[in-house]
Formats: structure tokens, sequence, C-alpha cells
């Protein structure tokens, strides 16, 4: 049995019993199966086709767990500029692989020499062609390099391989390398956590011309800043597009500028209308919150309430939508005896005292159905509880 039948024939078994039992596979390398087949699930969702093609392999389990997914990689590939392309911190190589597809050549840089060597393999497997591998720290090479585009994305562990956030504390460092990157390159996109601040991030980058918020299935992945080698715009004036990949494909944007939003009126209300609105992951990272209610003809339930309402229907609100069926006014009371009216119910709180599990736990209300408890604050200070369904205009 060669490894590669190993892989498919163990893929859903438990690997720590194919650790254990290593002995009965002689001729198995049976640790570095167990580390592909943990590789193949962690990417099993996000990278399908690679998941698909048993010829792939994963230098480490942390590349699966870090790399871009194919619906991010495809969104940076607009983001591009010119005929080389110059991804800094290469990793698994799927950003890479989605850059081929539409500039002349791509450049793969990484330190590590196991990652180059996957990478290779991998590209040679996908019949790309025009991609240069480099085993180097692309801090070495940044005084030489040329580019039209450059892309980065800085190791977001530190010592111990906790997570950190903030872009100082990343790997390589973007703010040392950027005045040499912009030199050699018209365009340097950066990947950040989504954990970051944008205010902040665009402070530390003022050569920022445009934010991308990414978010798939309402679940925000990537930050990613549009650094641009021409006089600097105030930071007032960047455009931020918030973007999310619905579970169809269906991509929803919203894009607005930070003047926009400093200049848009703040509506509050204390009346919950017919249909209740709640922003996509992207849109509520992105900070648009008063021009959303502007743009849309709607009421901000509370500066911090980021739920809006309406007497009409939006089929195009970036975001999720509901049908009110009742709201109540919050009370200790009203919680204990609320599974009686609501047994069941899929339960969200925005500017609310009480967590969901708290909700959950007083209520005694089970979780799942068709019906969405919210709980929040309107503009009179009031916390209520907003009983609802999904909407399909």
């Amino acid at each position: 049995m060669s490894i590669k039948e190993f892989i498919q024939e163990h893929l859903t078994d438990n690997t720590d019993k194919l650790l254990l039992n290593a002995s009965r596979y002689p001729g198995i390398d049976v640790p570095y199966a167990v580390s592909q087949i943990t590789a193949r699930r962690q990417i099993k969702d996000k990278l399908p086709s690679w998941y698909a093609n048993d010829d792939i392999v994963f230098p480490s389990r942390l590349s699966a767990e870090q790399c871009s997914s194919e619906t991010t990689a495809c969104y940076k590939q607009r983001l591009i500029t010119g005929d080389c392309v110059c991804d800094l911190t290469g990793g698994l190589g799927i950003d890479s692989c989605y850059f081929a597809r539409k500039a002349k050549k791509v450049i793969y840089i990484e330190r590590f020499p196991e990652y180059c060597a996957a990478a290779q393999s991998n590209f040679r497997v996908l019949g790309i062609n025009n991609i240069q591998i480099l085993n180097a720290d692309a801090r070495e090479l940044a005084e030489t390099l040329t580019a039209d585009t450059f892309y980065i994305d800085p190791a977001r562990r530190a010592d111990g391989n906790k997570r950190v956030f903030a872009l100082a504390d990343c790997e390589p460092d973007v703010i040392q390398l950027k005045p040499i990157l912009l030199e050699h390159a018209q365009r340097l996109i950066v990947k950040i956590s989504p954990m970051a601040d944008i205010d902040e991030t665009l402070r530390l980058l003022p050569e920022t011309t445009e934010v991308h918020v990414l978010s798939v299935k309402n679940e925000c992945k990537e930050l990613l800043f549009i650094l641009e080698n021409r006089p600097h715009i105030p930071q007032r004036q960047v455009t931020i597009h918030a973007v999310n990949y619905k579970t169809d494909g269906d991509c929803q944007l919203f894009t607005f500028t930070p003047d926009e939003e400093k200049a848009a009126e703040l509506h509050t209300t204390t009346t919950i209308q017919k249909y209740l609105y709640e922003p996509h992951a992207a849109l509520l990272k992105s900070g648009a919150f008063k021009l959303t209610a502007t743009r849309f003809g709607m009421q901000k339930l509370h500066r911090h309430s980021h739920l809006y309402t309406s007497n009409d229907t939006c089929p195009d609100f970036p975001g999720r939508q509901f049908i009110v069926h009742d709201v109540f006014e919050f009370s200790g009371k009203l919680l204990k005896q609320l599974h009686k009216t609501i047994p069941q119910a899929n339960i969200t709180t925005r500017n609310f005292n009480l967590s969901v599990a708290d909700l959950r736990k007083r209520s005694g209300i089970r979780e799942g159905g068709d019906v969405y408890l919210m709980a929040t604050t309107t503009g009179n200070e009031k916390h209520i509880l907003i009983m609802c369904r999904k909407a399909s205009f």
C-alpha cells in the first residue's frame, strides 16, 4: 500500500489510534500520514478542490490551518495589478496559485524549505508553470525585489505559538518594510487579522487607499489594506469595501468612506417595525453604522445596538433579514416564563447586559428551530426581546 492510499483509506479514522497502532503498518510513515490526514480535514471546506486532489501535500498542520480559503484567494486575485506579483510570505501557496491565474509571473517567497518543497510539488500537480519559488526570508530580499504588486501576510503568532493581532507584533514587520517595498512596486497588499482595529491600522499605514473587509458565510476572515506608491490621501477618504460571501456563493458588497459615515445622521427609534435587519459580519467590522440606516432608509435601534428596523422590505440589504412577530419588554419575571411561549429559539444579543448563555440558562429556551430571539436595547434605553423569523424576499 502506498502512503497516498493509506491516507485515503484512513481519512476519517481516529488519528490517535493510528499513531498508537503504527507498528501494524510496516513500510508506512504513520506520523507523516497522520499529519496529512489532519491537514486534509482542516482544508476540506475552505479548499475543496485541493481536498479532492489526492496528490496535494501539506508541509504542516499549521499551514492548512492558516492558509486562505479558495473564496478569499479568488477575491484577492481581483486586487492585484500588473504582470508580476510577488507573494512575500508564500506559506501553503494558495494565494500564489490564484495570482498565477491572472498575472504573467508570480514570485513565491518562503523561508521554510519544507514549505517550498511542498509548493513546488503542488504547483506541478496543479499544472501551474508561471510561479518562481525562492527559499528565502523576504526581509533579506526586499531591497532587490521588483514587482507590480507585492502581497504580504505577516505571521500572527508570537513565542509559544500565542496569537497576536496588532500589526506591530506580526512578522515580518510591515511598518518597517513598506517604504522599501513601495519603492519597488506600485501596489502593496497587506493581509492582517480580522481582530485588528481598522482606524489604528490606517494610522500606521498612511499609504492606504483601500480597505477590504472580507467575510465568508457571515464570519469575518480577513482585513486587506491596499497601499499605493502615490501621494497619501486623508484617512477619512480611504475607500472601505465590506464584502460577505453567502452560503450560496452570492457576494454582498457595501462600499463607503469614513467621511461619509461621519457625515451621516443618526436616527434611532423606540418602535420596532415590521422588519428587522442585521448587518453581516464584514459590515459590522467596517464601522458603517449610521450610513447603513441612511442608505436603506431604516431606523437604528440604538447608537450601540447594530440592528435596524423598517416597515419596508429590502431584498438587497447586506445581512440577515427578519420578519418581526412579537416584542417583549425585558424583565426577570418574563424570562422565567418565556419558554412556555417560545420553547426553542436561536438567541442573539446586541448591546444587551446578559450573554446568550445567561439568557438560555435563565429562560430554559432550547437552542435551534426557526424562531430567532434578539435581545437588545432601544433608543430610550429599554431592554427588549424581539421574536422574529428569517424573511425570504
